[in-house]
């Protein structure tokens, strides 16, 4: 059985706030505990009013201290907005408030408009080009100091963090291969390069001190529910609000409607139709079934799954099939390192 995990971007929904957004998403996490969920991640998000993870390391700490042994961490934190000294310690200082159960997840997009980011960043001279040689000072900052180190992270050092780079194109993948890291691949949200980023991953792959061989995360869309028609609809939520993020018009996530991709342009429609491919939504067996076709075709070692619907009593339940489904799939791949 593949493992199976959740990423959780802390919807503000229309009409709510984001107290009552984060005190969902503990309650889902509290949950997800107890349905055998691996690991629970959350974003960087700025200046998005539907997202209340923006303070990411703080949220991961609000989640942490509310379960007892799922991993929490970001998926992911953006390196571009921050100098890898304050990541080490405030991942650092996680670390040593819940020993291994903390993920640093890195990814290289600023996560923001350009205003936004210059809003974050003040000093613009960093860029994503900067992002591997950042990773590799992270790195160094997590692991024991050494004898004549002039700076160091405390907390941090000697907490060996476990360090996932994720990405949406190629170059996630290649620096994955390169540095022997496990690697999370956003297919929830960009489908297209999915396979060939799998295969650079895979057959670029160096092992390190950290993995003898390639482990692969596949972000997955999940709505699920107890028929394929509520379940359609429920998923008109998280088509609108993705919509209306190309759109240049990011909100709180809005309640269902129906017959949502019949009001699309011929783009839209062919855009929601891409994240289908990366996506279960039906009845516990339509999503199984899925779920499934999905592993099979990809060979992942871990699906992390994503439901942003409007009610939290429907995404609480959709979460629990998801659990129930993936606990029915087993798979005939040769077994995989883990990363805790």
């Amino acid at each position: 059985m593949a493992n199976y995990s959740i990423l959780d971007l802390v919807p503000i929904t229309a009409g709510s706030d984001a107290a009552t957004a984060l005190e969902r998403s503990k309650d889902l996490a509290v949950k997800a505990e107890s349905w055998g969920y691996t690991r629970y991640w959350v974003a960087e998000h700025h200046n998005m009013p539907g997202i209340a993870s923006s303070a990411t390391a703080v949220v991961i700490g609000h989640l942490a201290a509310a379960t007892n042994h799922i991993r929490i961490g970001s998926g992911g934190i953006m390196l571009p907005n921050h100098a890898p000294l304050m990541v080490a310690e405030q991942f650092g200082t996680l670390a040593t408030l819940f020993p291994n159960r903390i993920d640093l997840g890195l990814g290289r997009a600023p996560g923001t408009d350009g205003l936004t980011m210059q809003a974050l960043r003040r000093n613009l001279t960093a860029n994503i080009e900067d992002f591997p040689k950042d990773v590799v000072e992270l790195q160094h900052y997590l692991k024991e100091a050494q004898p004549g180190q002039r700076v160091s992270a405390t907390p941090g050092a000697g907490t060996n963090v476990p360090i996932w780079i994720l990405g949406s194109s190629l170059f996630g993948a290649q620096l994955a291969a390169m540095l022997g890291l496990p690697f999370a691949f956003a297919s929830h949200f960009a489908p297209t390069y999915l396979m060939a980023a799998l295969e650079t991953y895979r057959t670029n792959f160096k092992p390190s001190a950290t993995l003898d061989a390639p482990y692969v995360m596949l972000g997955c869309n999940l709505c699920a529910a107890d028929t394929d028609e509520e379940a359609q609809y429920l998923r008109s939520s998280s088509l609108q609000s993705f919509v209306n993020l190309r759109r240049g018009q990011p909100g709180p996530l809005p309640p269902p409607v129906k017959d949502f991709e019949s009001v699309l342009n011929s783009a839209e429609q062919q855009m929601v139709q891409a994240i289908g491919q990366c996506s279960a939504v039906g009845n516990l067996p339509r999503v199984t079934e899925q779920l499934e076709a999905f592993l099979a075709q990809t060979d992942a070692d871990e699906l992390m799954l994503v439901s942003s619907i409007y009610s939290p009593e429907a995404r609480l339940r959709s979460y629990a099939l998801g659990a129930e489904a993936m606990q029915s799939i087993s798979t005939t791949a040769l077994p995989k390192v883990t990363t805790g």
